[in-house]
């Protein structure tokens, strides 16, 4: 059951805000709004123009659905998100409304059990997912409810809302840029031909930075802008802001046959299309409201974005590219923890927070070449904060590192040469034997799924039990997934491949080589700890028998595994070789690029068991 609201202060801000979104539903003749954690691309991280569901209810976490009638309003997520929720939500009249998994769709089941024949839904179609859409319309049909998709109400009522990001969009370059646009394109017509296609619209911002070796600055994290494209068998039009394509950029663009137009030109664009023009396009990364610019003379062929696939599967220079940015990323690493374990000794002297890790850890990444950003926001959770699975410490709510406890630092970078992603887990003064034992039982799992081998072809969501089962064996499970697929100085969350129990095992998400993954298990207790660990891996070509190929998984990530927190009585002797190989490999790789204190505490941290 989700937590009541709480007595909303009169200084808060949201109340007034849902009165006026609620009289805004009064003009249009609407009984229920809703308010997706989502823009026109369907991106994970959104431009602030698109934060409109943070706006109006102060949840700030980046998956959630919010939804309004006039005497209820209510934020639903999933369990990563719960606490952080109730502490923002209270005092603001929004209940929290708790789902499974952040892929569920709880609140069409409760829309439809809610509103009565004869009654209106609105939503802003232009940022709602073409697949939600259909499942959204099917329910409601069924109960007599009317959809209205043509309503923006949240730009009737959000005074001061933010326009379109005007970041200038630039070019990755050789030699991380490993593949030539022209190619990429080539590649792509050969599948849109595959498909019968003459037309393939691509929605899907990081698709589209892909594609054209293009990147930008409009979202937090991700080096991705805002646009659109259509592609043709002989040229390509990028639909992007005005004034965001520098001249140079665009000569280079034009000479490989793309054409730069005014973002707000694609639904004009599609409506020209002629009647006997077959469209490709993806209806997980598209919205309807982009679909339905789409005329219906025209015929629509729905598959996944060819793209997608190509982006999963770094090519062996991509590859190269990624390992040497593991070692950058591997020494500012050593340099922060060097830092830390000395700020820890002198804490009496020095208040240590938690902010403090964030901005110590972001600042030792700066200093490595290549680095652009980080590539989310580092959760760094002390004691309980670290059983909150997308905690975010700020200055008006972060914990002092001081006392006993586990410290959980999950953080990444963005490269020109890769993206990285990365949690640890560190001890505080004295931990128990209870902290032991859960971070032991943690790396069994990240260590039985690094070690397995398994047929090219095999889908992902079903390697997630081997990571999984040292913890079940402890009556324990954890309430996210097991792994995500990353991006190339991309999304540091990427498809098509998902290893977790909440993805479908669809043809789509089949392992291949070339794919980089996390493998990231965790336990949390929460109001105690959390503990996750979390490396990289590179999909490898293992062995080809009789039975077909196989493959297996390349540790990308270049950090110790601090085992000051094993216990070691818990661990066979093929987990303790498999862990020493694993440090050898990091001071090995690592020794070059550190010297001084970040060179002892490698070398001390890498100590065989």
């Amino acid at each position: 059951m989700s937590r009541p609201p709480s007595p909303v202060p009169a200084d808060h801000p949201i109340p007034a805000r849902l009165e006026a979104l609620r009289q805004a539903m009064r003009r249009h003749g609407v009984d229920a709004c809703i308010v997706p954690s989502s823009d026109p691309h369907l991106s994970e991280y959104l431009p602030p123009r698109w934060q409109g569901r943070e706006w109006l209810s102060g949840f700030t976490g980046s998956v959630g659905t919010f939804i309004a009638t006039q005497d209820f309003a209510g934020v639903w997520t999933d369990g990563r998100y719960w606490t952080q929720a109730e502490d923002e939500l209270a005092g603001s009249g929004i209940e929290l409304m708790k789902i499974s998994s952040g892929a569920s769709t709880q609140y069409i089941d409760w829309l439809a059990a809610t509103l009565q024949p004869g009654q209106v839904i609105a939503v802003d179609g232009g940022v709602l997912g073409l697949a939600i859409a259909r499942q959204l319309r099917q329910a409601l049909d069924a109960r007599g409810v009317a959809l209205r998709t043509d309503l923006d109400l949240l730009d009737e009522v959000w005074t001061g809302r933010p326009g379109l990001p005007d970041a200038p969009v630039y070019e990755h370059q050789p030699p991380h840029a490993a593949t030539a646009r022209a190619d990429k394109l080539i590649a792509l017509r050969a599948a849109m031909a595959q498909h019968g296609a003459e037309r393939h619209l691509i929605s899907t911002l990081d698709d589209i930075a892909y594609l054209f070796n293009l990147r930008g600055a409009d979202v937090s994290y991700n080096p991705i802008f805002v646009s659109h494209a259509v592609v043709t068998p002989e040229r390509a039009t990028l639909f992007v802001a005005d004034d965001k394509v520098p001249e140079a950029v665009r000569a280079a663009l034009a000479a490989d046959g793309v054409d730069v137009a005014p973002y707000a030109g694609l639904a004009a664009a599609l409506a020209e299309l002629a009647p006997n023009v077959t469209l490709l396009l993806d209806p997980r990364r598209v919205t309807h409201g982009t679909r339905q610019a789409v005329p219906h003379h025209v015929t629509v062929v729905e598959a996944i974005n060819p793209t997608t696939f190509a982006k999963s599967r770094k090519t062996e220079e991509e590859a190269a590219h990624v390992r040497a940015t593991m070692e950058q990323d591997g020494a500012a690493l050593c340099e922060f923890f060097a830092w830390l374990e000395e700020a820890l000794a002198r804490r009496a002297e020095e208040a240590l927070d938690e902010v403090a890790i964030d901005r110590h850890i972001t600042a030792a990444r700066a200093r490595r070449p290549g680095f652009v950003s980080p590539s989310f926001g580092t959760i760094a959770g002390f004691r309980s904060n670290g059983a909150i699975m997308h905690y975010r410490a700020t200055p008006a709510h972060c914990a002092r590192i001081e006392g006993d406890g586990l410290l959980l630092i999950d953080s990444g970078g963005q490269y020109v040469g890769g993206t990285t992603d990365i949690t640890r887990v560190v001890p505080v003064g004295a931990i128990t034997v209870e902290h032991r034992r859960d971070f032991t039982l943690v790396l069994k799992g990240m260590m039985a799924l690094s070690a397995t081998r398994f047929p090219r072809g095999t889908r992902a969501p079903m390697l997630d039990a081997i990571a999984r089962a040292p913890i079940w064996a402890a009556g324990i499970d954890f309430g996210h997934g097991t792994g995500h697929g990353v991006g190339y100085f991309l999304n540091v969350h990427e498809g098509p491949q998902s290893i977790s129990p909440s993805a479908m095992p669809e043809p789509h998400t089949a392992m291949e080589p070339g794919m980089i993954t996390s493998i990231e298990p965790g336990i949390y207790r929460p109001g105690k700890w959390g503990i996750r660990i979390e490396n990289l891996v590179l999909n490898v070509p293992a062995e080809a028998t009789e039975f077909g190929d196989f493959l297996a998984f390349e540790t990308l990530t270049l950090c110790p595994i601090d085992t000051r927190c094993i216990d070691r009585t818990l661990l066979r002797a093929d987990e303790i070789a498999w862990l020493n190989d694993y440090h050898a490999t990091v001071l090995r790789r690592l020794r070059p690029h550190v010297q001084g204190a970040a060179l002892a505490w490698l070398e001390e941290r890498t100590t065989p068991l």
